[in-house]
This record gives structure tokens, sequence and C-alpha cells, in this order.
């Protein structure tokens, strides 16, 4: 929940200045749903912002209705969004979804033809417990399930909840670790399983995105406060296209 018009416009404006011509990686910013018409139109404004995608940072299950201050996958494909984050752990922790519901929210995001990017990720007392495995996997259990075939055109974001905004960083090894685990869960689930980017999303920044990246289940990376500050994000980036 951060942003303004005007911080907005600048970032994206930095953004704009520092972006090689053709990136060598999908990049996209997942903004909160008041904003989403500005950066939509920033976007169309300036031709050097056309290689980010745009994204929403959460959305309904439900299509419409009487579901006030809720915004629908429909609402989303208006705004040209091609993705949005679902299941993201605060979503999590202070709304309480459950697995059932972050699977739903996907569902509807394909069923507008927006791409779910899916958050997973265990807490602290959690990995202490060695129960990494079991939660990672149950969580996205849910949304197999509940979109069969479809799974394939999801992206999933391994966040582990521990290391979100604290500072603290799973090593590149663990991180890899957690990521082997869902790689070889999808490849069971489908046979298109190798088109699923798996991101990592534990405070991803500047200076451990590279090592992070050269992991060979690490696609890219879901990056939270990092991308706040221009300067960091076109390193993020510039280490995602080496």
């Amino acid at each position: 929940m951060n942003g303004s018009l005007a911080a907005n416009q600048a970032l994206l404006a930095e953004l704009a200045q520092g972006l090689p011509d053709k990136p060598a990686c999908e990049i996209a910013v997942c903004v909160p749903a008041p904003y989403l018409a500005q950066v939509q139109a920033l976007k169309l404004s300036q031709a050097a912002l056309s290689a980010i995608e745009l994204g929403a940072q959460d959305v309904s299950a439900h299509a419409a209705g009487a579901y006030t201050g809720e915004v629908s996958a429909a609402m989303l494909h208006e705004l040209a969004c091609r993705y949005v984050i679902v299941g993201h752990s605060e979503r999590r922790q202070y709304h309480f979804e459950t697995d059932a519901l972050v699977a739903d929210k996907a569902k509807a995001a394909l069923a507008a033809g927006i791409t779910p990017i899916v958050c997973v990720g265990e807490t602290l007392a959690e990995r202490e417990a060695g129960r990494t495995e079991e939660v990672v996997k149950r969580q996205l259990a849910a949304v197999i399930h509940a979109n069969g075939h479809c799974i394939s055109e999801i992206v999933v974001a391994y966040e582990p909840v521990w290391a979100i905004g604290t500072g603290k960083t799973a090593s590149p090894d663990e991180a890899q670790a957690v990521h082997a685990v869902l790689r070889a869960q999808l490849k069971a689930a489908s046979d298109q399983s190798a088109r699923v980017k798996i991101l990592y999303g534990g405070s991803m920044n500047a200076a451990n995105a590279a090592t992070l990246l050269a992991q060979p289940d690490i696609d890219g990376g879901l990056i939270g406060g990092a991308s706040l500050k221009a300067a960091d994000f076109l390193k993020i980036i510039a280490a995602a296209q080496v």
C-alpha cells in the first residue's frame, strides 16, 4: 500500500529513462487499484514504458454483485491488466484468505484472460518446525486442483513470510530448494509445466538479485520495497537480463 499520483509519475519516469530499449526479461508493475488508470495512461503516453506490463495487487473471486469494495477480474481486464497478485502473505495473514479462496481468485483471473501471480510461503514458525515443504505444497495444490488444465497459465511466487520486509532473505540454496519442490509439483500436475515461471519474493534487492536469479529454478523476482526505488529496481532488472 504505497504510492501517490506524484510518486507514481516520478517512479515511472525514472524507469522509462533507465530501461534498455528492448529488455531481455519480462517486467511488470503491480500497483494499488486506485492508480491502475493513472499507470495505464502513463504507459500509453510514453513509448519507453511499453515494455512494462500492468498488474494489480488483488482481485475478487466474484464476477460482480453485492461485494462492496471488491474489484473484479473484468474491471482489471478493462484497465489492461496483464497480471494480478493472488494469495500474498499479507492477504492471507490480515484478511484471513484461505487456500480455497486464493484458488478461486486465480480461477477468476484466468477466466478474464489475466495471469495470476500465485503466492505461496511459510511463516518462521512453520519453517522452524520443518513444515516448509508441507505448507507450500498445500497452498499450491489448492490452486492446481481448482484450475486443472489451466495451471500452466499461472505464475508462482515463493515468498517466505519471515523474509518479507524484514531485511532477511532465504539463502540462494534455501530458496532454490523450495523452488525445486514447487517445480516438481507443477511437473506432476501438467505436461506444460515448463511454461510456468517461479519467482522468488522474499526481500529480493539490488544486492542479492544476481545470486538468487542464478539458481536453476528461480525464474525471476516478486519485488517489494526495492521496486519503489527506480535505481534499485533497474539494477534488479539488469541482473535478470544476464
